[in-house]
């Protein structure tokens, strides 16, 4: 691989604000039980990491979903590859992502999960690029806003690789 990778975001700081968001989250839903939902594959880090920070009780689920469209651009039509295995009727849900930027996905995500009547639904990012949005998303909680830069780690991918990075890198060298 001739991809280089800068430290954006070191692992400490990760680890530190994924913390505050714990704490953040607990103070917010205190006396409730939360259900997280994580959008395969790249939120699986942040969603663990941050349900450990969680004092609340927790039960958690997964969906995969993707916006196709012609080669590498997103229809903003979202395909559910994974479905939620129960139902997040009466519940209060936070669907844990990795990063957004173009908010097209969660956008439609989103109006598909309101429509099974959650008795509240909220979203939490590790990762935000806002100058990329498209679609205006409402991201209740926030790891870090991020420049439009192509980042790695903690999850997130190039071709299947790096995701394992303790830390979120900017790679370079990369069109």
């Amino acid at each position: 691989m001739a991809e280089k990778i800068e430290v954006l975001i070191p692992e400490e700081k990760v680890t530190e604000r994924i913390k505050e968001l714990g704490e953040q989250i607990s103070k917010d839903y205190e006396g409730k039980e939360i259900h997280m939902i994580c959008i395969l594959k790249g939120g699986v880090f942040f969603m663990v990491d941050l349900s450990k920070r969680v004092s609340v009780p927790v039960s958690l689920d997964f969906m995969s979903v993707s916006s196709y469209g012609n080669g590498t651009k997103s229809s903003g039509v979202v395909r559910i590859a994974k479905d939620l295995d129960e139902s997040i009727e009466g519940k209060d849900v936070i669907i844990v992502e990795d990063i957004i930027d173009s908010g097209r996905t969660l956008y439609y995500l989103m109006d598909i999960l309101k429509k099974r009547n959650p008795n509240s639904i909220r979203l939490c990012t590790l990762l935000d690029k806002p100058e990329r949005r498209e679609k205006d998303v409402t991201v209740d909680y926030v790891g870090f806003e991020i420049p439009d830069e192509f980042v790695v780690g903690y999850g997130l991918d190039y071709a299947q690789n790096y995701r394992n990075l303790p830390y979120i890198g900017v790679v370079k060298g990369v069109e």
